[in-house]
């Protein structure tokens, strides 16, 4: 063989690599932000033992936030004149939601299958913007399948419960 074949050969491999390494590492890095970004709100509603949980009545909705008094469900938990939670579609002035409160604050997050879901909506995202980057830079459609099917999965049911 020529040298100049065996040296593109060379150099199509290394490209070949580059590419595969740098879309892994792109992939990963999106993933590993959308576990992070679920975390912040899914460890509190996933591991409630020890937390004070309950309901709140929504009484008052701002342009971010949402409040209304606080019941509690738990033992150890006090009653609140008004705690704080995140305004979204899944909430609605009026409608009474079981809630964890957030320690050490007036925080609250949904609690039940919905709070589940809906914390790691930030997961779902991450999934189907990562089967992007699997599909076209990494060249593996099963895998990029298998990533968005698991992201519209995990959206659709958190649009259902919640």
């Amino acid at each position: 063989m020529p040298s100049a074949v065996v040296s593109s050969q060379g150099a199509v491999a290394v490209l070949r690599f580059g590419r595969f390494a740098a879309m892994g590492t792109v992939a990963v890095l999106i993933l590993i932000a959308g576990v992070w970004a679920s975390w912040g709100t899914a460890h509190h509603v996933m591991l409630t033992k020890g937390r004070e949980r309950g309901t709140v009545e929504v009484t008052r909705c701002g342009a971010d936030t949402c409040s209304g008094p606080y019941t509690p469900i738990s033992a150890g938990s006090q009653p609140r004149g008004s705690v704080v939670i995140e305004k979204s579609v899944a909430v609605r002035k009026g409608q009474t939601y079981t809630v964890v409160v957030k320690p050490g604050s007036d925080d609250v997050v949904r609690s039940g299958p919905a709070g589940v879901l809906y914390a790691w909506v930030p997961l779902g995202g991450a999934l189907l913007l990562a089967s992007v980057v699997v599909a076209g830079g990494l060249r593996r459609t099963r895998v990029a399948w298998l990533l968005a099917g698991s992201g519209i999965a995990l959206l659709t049911a958190a649009f259902v419960t919640v």
